[in-house]
């Protein structure tokens, strides 16, 4: 994606089921969850660069000694930041006590971070918030330690105003209104009450205190407190939590909107944001990974035992696509071949651009995510080139010579590499008036192989605000000198905001809203937007699910190709020699190539949750009200 935008979280979940003994003989080393929670957060670092958080919780210590770790950091590498402190504070014990050296149960007794139960979080702070605060997990205390809760998740709600006056009518004090302080204190407030009522229970069958805590643990309905917890999130999530005693859960949305995915054997449960990061670190095949059904859990008991159960009711799947697009990571078997698909069904569309000249056209791609469906595309544009030489031979077979035929033959695709990313100049760009320039030199470009009669093919994943190529990557690819410049977008038209994680809260931002927004201007139709105000401003006090979308009608009146156009229009300018053209992917071939991830609001406005359409209306009203606040 040219453009950068702030987007998802990742989890990692890593439940030791045997003693760290087990792990010390067979694998060498007592840190072997340690060492697999670095290496499944450093594969899920494409989520979240802002911050990063790592908690363990060790299983069966006396009263009087620490069983809960947690580091968290801010740091412009918080990854490293965060395991260098945990390796600083290892080796530094084992150089203090060389006698811990090969004595597993005085590691775990007086080293931290030495445990049985994992979670790691890497961060990007949705609401550019990135105090340490901020990042997660975030950790609720007690003195009991069925009572600690830790929580950690790739989420956002779009109703947190609605769960934080819960709150205040359960009668908590809440010490921020933020989605996560929120959702950790709902689950708090139902994890005491289920733990004050077994104690109740545990004591009036005879037991004294300190047997009952050893009950409460065994007792404790983990799915019992998530549903009564998540009853009422509107949003997408997939939400990690750790309980002092043992257990451990995963729950996620119920129109499975935030990936999550588990994998289970006699030694571990392993749950993450990305089935790769899975496969990866524990070396096993892709099928034995699963995914967590939407609105269910994994959940962990102190004990071990592993279920896969239902908390909520699911809705229509509506898994977000712009995952399958852009964020995870393309090593997925089924995410490379998606990708694939995304840019060889675009084929059509630059074909009819460069009038079916791919002589005369160069592909290439930018940013380098892009580069999977750059192969789906240059694949497509192969085939259609073998159909040409076939039909010319045909058409010359009667007076076809060696020479010509091997002429013809001989005629390939014309791929380069056109623009490399010079990631030092991103972090410099900071003073506004001279900005634009210092932009328009984020990517170096490769001369000597494009010549005046060439168009230029190059494919983007998305475009959301159009700014990097407007600055950017249209003005360095016009000093070639082509004749076109045609760039693919593998999305649909970004139209709309995300609320679920991906930060995107702005309509004006979208180039395609700006896009429909002077289409109307020049068509005379611009009193739409004062209707669609009306509209959405009759709607702020219905209840959620009465709330419908008043903002799709702003795009009925044009169709995708009008956009289009107008987007090239406004991305090009009169200094640029070359013609532009924007190519976006169509909604129809998107769900063909990602038909199991059918979380299509980002480009159609039909969002997943009631909370969505809310959303979206009160975007229309701060664009309409000059409010620069976010939705949401």
């Amino acid at each position: 994606m040219s453009d950068a935008i702030k987007h998802e979280c990742g989890i990692a979940v890593i439940r030791l089921l045997k003693p760290l003994e087990y792990y010390k003989e067979k694998y060498g080393s007592a840190f072997y969850g340690v060492n697999k929670m670095y290496l499944m957060m450093e594969k899920q670092h494409n989520r979240g660069q802002d911050g990063a958080g790592f908690a363990s919780i060790k299983l069966d210590v006396a009263p009087g000694e620490r069983y809960i770790s947690r580091v968290r950091s801010n740091q412009s590498q918080p990854i490293q930041d965060i395991f260098s402190q945990i390796n600083g504070r290892i080796s530094g014990t084992l150089k203090e006590h060389p006698e811990y050296e090969n004595d597993v149960a005085l590691q775990k007794k007086n080293i931290p971070y030495i445990g049985e139960l994992f979670l790691g979080h890497v961060r990007y702070g949705t609401y550019g918030k990135n105090s340490i605060e901020n990042v997660q997990p975030l950790l609720r205390q007690n003195n009991w330690k069925h009572r600690n809760l830790i929580v950690a998740g790739n989420f956002n709600m779009t109703n947190v105003n609605e769960l934080f006056d819960n709150l205040i009518r359960l009668g908590q004090h809440p010490k921020e209104k933020a989605d996560t302080i929120t959702v950790m204190e709902k689950i708090g407030h139902f994890l005491d009450d289920a733990v004050a009522k077994l104690y109740k229970e545990i004591k009036h069958e005879g037991y004294n205190k300190m047997e009952a805590s050893a009950l409460i643990a065994e007792r404790l309905n983990i799915a019992k407190i998530l549903k009564k917890s998540a009853k009422n999130w509107d949003g997408g999530y997939a939400m990690a939590g750790l309980l002092g005693h043992g257990d451990a859960f995963v729950l996620r949305d119920p129109a499975g909107i935030r990936p999550a995915y588990f994998y289970h054997d006699d030694e571990v449960v392993v749950i993450a944001s990305e089935r790769p990061v899975i496969q990866t670190v524990f070396n096993v095949p892709f099928e034995e990974v699963r995914e967590i059904t939407p609105g269910h859990a994994v959940i962990v008991k102190a004990s071990g035992s592993v279920v896969h159960k239902k908390i909520l009711p699911k809705l229509e799947r509506r898994a977000c696509s712009f995952e399958r697009i852009y964020f995870s990571r393309g090593s997925d078997a089924e995410i490379y071949r998606e990708r694939k698909d995304l840019g060889r069904l675009l084929m059509p569309k630059v074909l009819d651009a460069i009038d079916h000249d791919t002589a005369n056209t160069v592909f290439s791609y930018i940013p380098n995510t892009a580069e999977t469906s750059f192969y789906g595309l240059v694949e497509a544009a192969q085939d259609e080139l073998n159909k040409e030489k076939n039909r010319q031979i045909l058409k010359e077979r009667d007076h076809l010579t060696d020479e010509r035929l091997t002429e013809i033959l001989s005629r390939r695709l014309r791929t380069e590499k056109i623009a490399i990313k010079d990631a030092k100049l991103r972090t410099f760009i900071t003073e506004d008036s001279s900005r634009d320039d210092l932009v328009a030199h984020v990517y170096d470009v490769t001369y000597g192989v494009i010549r005046p009669e060439d168009n230029l093919v190059i494919i983007d994943d998305s475009i959301v605000r159009g700014t990097t190529l407007k600055k950017s990557i249209i003005r360095m690819m016009d000093r070639l000198d082509p004749k076109s410049i045609v760039v693919v977008s593998s999305a649909p038209q970004i139209r709309y905001p995300d609320c679920y994680g991906i930060d995107m809260a702005r309509l004006e931002d979208l180039v395609a809203f700006r896009a429909a927004l002077e289409l109307h201007r020049e068509r005379g139709s611009y009193d739409i937007v004062d209707k669609i105000y009306r509209e959405c401003k009759a709607q702020v006090d219905y209840p959620d699910k009465e709330v419908k979308n008043a903002v799709q009608q702003f795009y009925t009146a044009f169709t995708d190709e009008e956009i289009s156009a107008k987007i090239s229009e406004m991305l090009s300018s009169e200094d640029i020699r070359a013609s532009v053209k924007i190519i976006f992917q169509s909604v129809e071939n998107l769900h063909k190539a990602c038909p199991e991830n059918l979380g299509d609001w980002y480009f159609t406005g039909n969002y997943p949750t009631p909370g969505g359409n809310r959303v979206v209306n009160k975007a229309f009203i701060n664009f309409y009200e000059g409010n620069k606040d976010r939705a949401y």
